[in-house]
């Protein structure tokens, strides 16, 4: 049985005249009474009475009626979701995201996305760059935004921010009121670091910053989110470096201060599987890149 003969059946169920639904159908009346023929022995029951003054419906052609309207209904709503999907209007989007790219823009990123395509359902998951790259890997995954460019080759990946560190202190710190400091001067102090296990590459770049500085940080705490990172700072923990986006989250009794010299970046990466053929990624990526681009 082809959605054709439903179609065939349906008009001539409404019409009861052969030639009236071959009409409407734009055909010609020997293609419907064969497609209909078809469609009965498919059933292996008769669908119409005919005789050379009437079409009627058997019991068995009244109940398939009900059933055939639905059917095509499902049909014709399924071949618009995937005409919908290929064109980018409808789908799904499976994001991950590491927190700070809260205070990059992504909620308003996400915010103009789905104005733009309110049909999309969106899932949105909290996860280091590494637990990131494995639900990509995995298939769990549409496209992440992480710390690092060091993925594997079945991904790719495209820069988005890059962002200097800033200096994140306590309010009653005793450097908090300069307009710049130098990384040096936070040798005596100690330090709220983010952890190795949820950001190689963070975790690096900051002790490398440190050390190009001359000493090397005494580190009390290490932690897996940069909120906490600057939570830990505004109760009197210690101090850290962070990506300058984070001065957006606005915790009480915590000050940011720029960083005197030249030093490595903060940088957030877009990251998604190499052969990807969601056409969502790539409009989404497209809006982050734009949002991030007035906080970076």
């Amino acid at each position: 049985m082809e959605l054709r003969h439903l179609r065939y059946f349906v008009v001539l169920a409404e019409e009861l005249h052969f030639g009236r639904a071959a009409r409407r159908l734009a055909i010609s009346q020997p293609p419907l009474s064969v497609a209909i023929r078809q469609l009965e022995e498919s059933v292996g029951a008769q669908l119409f009475e005919r005789n050379s003054k009437a079409v009627h419906l058997t019991a068995a052609g009244d109940a398939l009626r009900i059933s055939a309207h639905t059917l095509l209904r499902d049909a014709e709503e399924a071949l618009t979701e995937a005409r919908h999907v290929a064109q980018g209007s409808a789908g799904r989007l499976r994001i991950g995201f590491v927190g700070a790219m809260l205070y990059r823009g992504l909620p308003q990123a996400l915010k103009r996305f789905q104005a733009a395509h309110p049909a999309v359902r969106v899932t949105l998951t909290e996860l280091n760059s590494g637990e990131q790259m494995a639900e990509l890997l995995h298939g769990r995954m549409d496209v992440g935004f992480a710390h690092t460019r060091r993925v594997p080759s079945e991904l790719q990946c495209r820069l988005l921010v890059s962002e200097p560190f800033v200096a994140c202190l306590p309010a009653e710190h005793r450097l908090a009121r300069k307009g710049k400091i130098a990384v040096a001067d936070l040798r005596d102090d100690s330090f709220v670091l983010f952890s190795r296990s949820a950001s190689p590459d963070y975790h690096a770049r900051i002790l490398s910053i440190c050390g190009d500085a001359g000493f090397w940080p005494e580190v009390r705490q290490e932690v897996r989110h940069w909120l906490a990172v600057v939570s830990l700072v505004s109760q009197g923990m210690g101090v850290a470096l962070v990506p300058d986006a984070m001065r957006h989250c606005a915790l009480p009794g915590a000050v940011f201060r720029p960083l005197d010299g030249t030093l490595t970046p903060s940088e957030a990466y877009g990251i998604w599987p190499v052969g990807s053929r969601n056409p969502l990624v790539p409009r989404l990526l497209e809006a982050v890149a734009v949002g991030s681009g007035s906080l970076a």
